[in-house]
C-alpha cells in the first residue's frame, strides 16, 4: 500500500511480495507496486509542503521528530516480528536498532532546538566606513528542498524509512519522499504509517512525507529525475549509488546524491599488539567479520599483518574462530548469491588461499563465513582483490614490513574506516601510518573494531570515494544535517521582512554571530 502523499484511489494491478529470509516463503500481504506517476504525485506535494517545512519553528520541528519516535515505539512487537521475518535478524538486534532509530530522532530534535545549525550571522551596516560603506548583511541556512531517500537493505529501521537520512532531512526542514526497500516492505509500511501519524498529529502539510514501495529501477530513477527533488540520500551498493548519481547528473538542473556505498575497512595489526594479545584479537576479529552475517558497511574486509612469527597466535585464533562460526541468514537471496560469487572470485586468483570456512548452515540463504589470505605483493598487483565482498568474508594480507603496509594503504580506494591495533611500543609506527590513513578514510579507529557507528556530534560516517560520493559529509551524526541545507544572505532588508532567525530582537533566542562575535542567544 502506498502511504502519504503518494496514495490515491487509482486502481493498481502490479503487486509484489516480501519473503521470509530463513525459509524463502512469500509473506502476506502483497504490496502495491508504485510507479513513476506515483513518484511524480509525491514529489509535487513535497514541493507544495516545502515553504511550510522550511519555516517551521525549531521547537515545532523538534516536537515532530520526537513524535515520529513515539509513533514507532507504539507499533510494539508487530514491528519487530515483521522485521525478523523479512530480514532473518534476531530480536535483540532489531530491538536495539529500533532504539537507535528513535534515539536518532531525539538526537536531531535536540540539535534543532539548540539552533546552531541555522548559523545565524549578522554583519550590521557600517555607513561611515571608508572608502565605501558596508551594507547590512544577514545570513542563515535554509532547507535545500524536497529530498528523496532510499531505504537500505541491511538496516530495516536505522537506515531506512525513518532512519538516518530521513531524520536528518526532516530536521533540516526538507519534505521527504522515501523509496522503500522491497526486501522489508512490510516493515517499511509500518514505519511509514508511524511517520504519517506524526505528520497528522503535528498538523503538518500532507506532502511532508511520502512512502513509495516498489521493486523497479524505473521507480527510483523517476524519483531522482523529478524536478521537484533537490537532493538524494542513499545507502547501498556502489552500482546502485552510481546509477542514481548518473540520473541526478543528467537532469536539466543536476542535484547532489549523498550516497554511502563501498568500503573494505582495512585493519592493521602491529607487532606489539600481535605479541601481547594476538589470540584474543584473532577471536575479536572474526566476531566483527561475522557480526550480522557480515552485512555491515563497516565490516572489516581486510586485515594487514606483518610476516613474522608474532602473528601466528592471531592467525591461528582467527582461523579456529571462523571455522567454528555458524552460518547466519543473509538478507536476501540476491545478496547471498552476490556474496558467494564474490568469495569464489577471490579464490580464483593465484596466490589466494582459504584459511577456513565456517559451518555451511541451512535455510534459504545462509551466509557461510570465509577467511582467506594473500601476500601484500599479490594484493597490490590485483585490483579485484581490493573490492568489497558484502558478507562474512575477510582477506588476511601478509606484508613484509611497515613501509609495505603504507604502500598497500596508499593503493586502496576511499574507505569509511581504517583501524590500527597497537600497544604503546607501536606508537611510532602508528604515527608513521596516520598520514596514509587520513587520506583514505572518514574515521580512524584505535584498538577497536569498525562495526558499530555511534550517533553523536563527533561521528563521521563517510569517506573519500567510493565510500561516499561526497567526502565532505557524513550520513551519521550532527553534521549529517548539513547535507540538506544551503546558505542564503539578506542585504539591506528591514526587520519586518527578515526571517525570525535574523531579526534584531532575536525572537527565536538563537545563538548568533554578530559583527564577528558569537553570542549565545
Amino acid at each position: 500500500m502506498l502511504v502519504g502523499a503518494a496514495a490515491d484511489h487509482s486502481p493498481r494491478t502490479a503487486t509484489f511480495a516480501a519473503y521470509d529470509a530463513v525459509t524463502g516463503a512469500a509473506l502476506a500481504p502483497r504490496f502495491e507496486e508504485a510507479g513513476p506517476q506515483d513518484a511524480a504525485r509525491a514529489c509535487a506535494l513535497a514541493a507544495a509542503a516545502f515553504e511550510s517545512c522550511n519555516e517551521l519553528a525549531p521547537v515545532r520541528r523538534a516536537q515532530f521528530l520526537q513524535r515520529i519516535g513515539l509513533e514507532i515505539l507504539e507499533l510494539g512487537d508487530a514491528l519487530i516480528e515483521r522485521a525478523m521475518a523479512e530480514t532473518g535478524l534476531p530480536r535483540g538486534r532489531l530491538e536495539g536498532e529500533r532504539q537507535r532509530t528513535v534515539g536518532q530522532l531525539e538526537f536531531f530534535a535536540s540539535i534543532v532546538r539548540e539552533g546552531a545549525w541555522i548559523d545565524a550571522t549578522i554583519d550590521p551596516e557600517q555607513p561611515q566606513r571608508l572608502p565605501a560603506r558596508r551594507p547590512d548583511l544577514r545570513r542563515r541556512h535554509i532547507s535545500i528542498g524536497p529530498v528523496a531517500v532510499f531505504g537500505a537493505s541491511n538496516f530495516p529501521l536505522a537506515f531506512s524509512v525513518a532512519g538516518a537520512d530521513t531524520a536528518a532531512a526532516l530536521a533540516a526542514g526538507c519534505p521527504v519522499v522515501v523509496k522503500g526497500h522491497p526486501a522489508h516492505a512490510g516493515t517499511g509500511e509500518l514505519v511509514a504509517r508511524a511517520v504519517r501519524g506524526a505528520v497528522a498529529a503535528c498538523g503538518l502539510p500532507v506532502g511532508t512525507f511520502s512512502y513509495l514501495p516498489g521493486t523497479t529501477a524505473e521507480l527510483g530513477a523517476a524519483l531522482v529525475a523529478d524536478p521537484n527533488i533537490r537532493a538524494v540520500g542513499f545507502t547501498g551498493s556502489r552500482a546502485g549509488g552510481l546509477a542514481l548519481a548518473r540520473v541526478a547528473a543528467a537532469r536539466a538542473e543536476p542535484i547532489p546524491v549523498f550516497a554511502e556505498m563501498s568500503s573494505i575497512n582495512p585493519v592493521i595489526l602491529l607487532p606489539g599488539a600481535a605479541r601481547r594479545r594476538g589470540a584474543q584479537l584473532g577471536q575479536d576479529y572474526i566476531a566483527s567479520v561475522t557480526l550480522g552475517a557480515g552485512q555491515f558497511c563497516t565490516s572489516p574486509g581486510v586485515v594487514l599483518v606483518l610476516e613474522h612469527s608474532q602473528t601466528d597466535a592471531f592467525e591461528q585464533a582467527a582461523t579456529a574462530a571462523l571455522h567454528d562460526s555458524a552460518a547466519q541468514p543473509m538478507l536476501t537471496g540476491a545478496i547471498q548469491t552476490a556474496y558467494r560469487r564474490g568469495v569464489d572470485q577471490l579464490l580464483s586468483h593465484p596466490g589466494v588461499e582459504c584459511l577456513a570456512r565456517g559451518r555451511p548452515g541451512a535455510g534459504a540463504q545462509p551466509g557461510q563465513a570465509a577467511l582467506l589470505a594473500v601476500t601484500a605483493e599479490r594484493f597490490m598487483s590485483e585490483a579485484a582483490l581490493r573490492q568489497e565482498v558484502f558478507g562474512p568474508a575477510s582477506l588476511l594480507v601478509r606484508a613484509r614490513d611497515l613501509q609495505q603496509i603504507g604502500c598497500v594503504i596508499d593503493l586502496l580506494e576511499g574507505q569509511l574506516t581504517t583501524t590500527i591495533l597497537f600497544e604503546p611500543e607501536d606508537e611510532p609506527s602508528v604515527a608513521a601510518l596516520l598520514p596514509h590513513l587520513q587520506r583514505k578514510a572518514g574515521r580512524i579507529i584505535g584498538n577497536g573494531w569498525p562495526t558499530g557507528v555511534e550517533v553523536c556530534h563527533a561521528m563521521v560516517h563517510g569517506g573519500p570515494y567510493p565510500a561516499t560520493t561526497d567526502a565532505r559529509y557524513t550520513s551519521v551524526g550532527a553534521l549529517a544535517l548539513q547535507r540538506f541545507l544551503r546558505p542564503i544572505c539578506y542585504q539591506n532588508l528591514p526587520d519586518s521582512l527578515l526571517p525570525a532567525a535574523l531579526r534584531s530582537d532575536n525572537p527565536l533566542q538563537l545563538p548568533r554571530r554578530i559583527d564577528g562575535v558569537l553570542h549565545a542567544s
